[in-house]
């Protein structure tokens, strides 16, 4: 069984990566602003979060302007953060990945739409520890709309991925609850993975909660190992289920099929 599809024209590759990293540039105004409730994401244009100086239109240039600039501010000489260069990238190889999975396709352009607010949703978890409700709740009637509109999923399979999602994941942080009398999962989460069963379906949920608490569980020991029980103490779980939903995404077919030859004893 192939497990990669043709690699598209080059051409095509190329400006589908330009196009992610410029949408990339664009998340990182979200990811900045969206938790602030008084401020805009359209108004004002880009400028540094340190002096406020507004960016000039060769400041903005997606990676490049971070390598050009060497990780600076050019008005105040402060360091501009990782985090520009690193969703601009990610965005744009993602976007390059879905176009040489699905082609130029209704499917393409709705699990972009997914994928951007996974990375956002990432992003603003690990640095804020929330995941924003204007993002996941909005993201539950895309999804649903989504599986109408592109057949990739019946409606059935999203409808029920929703209520699983939302459901498995509050049970389990009730039962946390109630034992441990403390909140051990936040309703970010529980929003996420109802979001996610929107876009794949219920079908996609096994793996997507066991590899993200086997993904979570091996970086926290790891952390522990090392020291940082403080930074092991709360770990955002929103990044590991958007990872479990990417990998998910790209490798749905070859997932499934091994799920069902291990529940059909095809393999020990």
């Amino acid at each position: 069984m192939s497990i990669l599809p043709p690699f598209p024209n080059t051409i095509l590759f190329v400006i589908a990566a330009l196009f992610g990293a410029i949408v990339g540039s664009f998340l990182n105004v979200v990811i900045l602003r969206l938790p602030d409730a008084a401020a805009s994401i359209i108004y004002p244009a880009s400028r540094c979060p340190r002096c406020r100086q507004p960016l000039s239109w060769h400041e903005n240039i997606p990676v490049i302007s971070y390598l050009y600039l060497r990780g600076r501010c050019r008005h105040c000489h402060e360091k501009i953060s990782w985090q520009y260069p690193a969703v601009e990238l990610t965005m744009a190889l993602l976007s390059a990945a879905l176009v040489w999975k699905f082609a130029l396709t209704a499917v393409t352009a709705g699990f972009f739409l997914l994928i951007a607010a996974l990375v956002v949703i990432s992003v603003i978890d690990i640095r804020l520890q929330i995941i924003p409700d204007a993002i996941t709740l909005p993201g539950i009637a895309v999804g649903f709309l989504f599986a109408l509109v592109s057949g990739h999923i019946t409606w059935r399979d999203s409808l029920l991925g929703i209520f699983l999602g939302g459901g498995i994941l509050s049970i389990v942080a009730g039962l946390y609850q109630l034992l441990r009398h403390k909140e051990g999962m936040g309703g970010g989460d529980i929003k996420l993975l109802a979001m996610l069963g929107a876009f794949f379906g219920w079908q996609s949920l096994p793996f997507i909660i066991l590899a993200s608490s086997l993904t979570g569980s091996v970086i926290g020991l790891a952390a522990i190992a090392l020291g940082k029980r403080l930074a092991a103490a709360r770990i955002p779980f929103g990044p590991y289920l958007a990872g479990a939903a990417v990998v998910y995404l790209f490798f749905a077919q070859q997932i499934q099929w091994y799920l069902s030859a291990y529940t059909h004893g095809a393999w020990p």
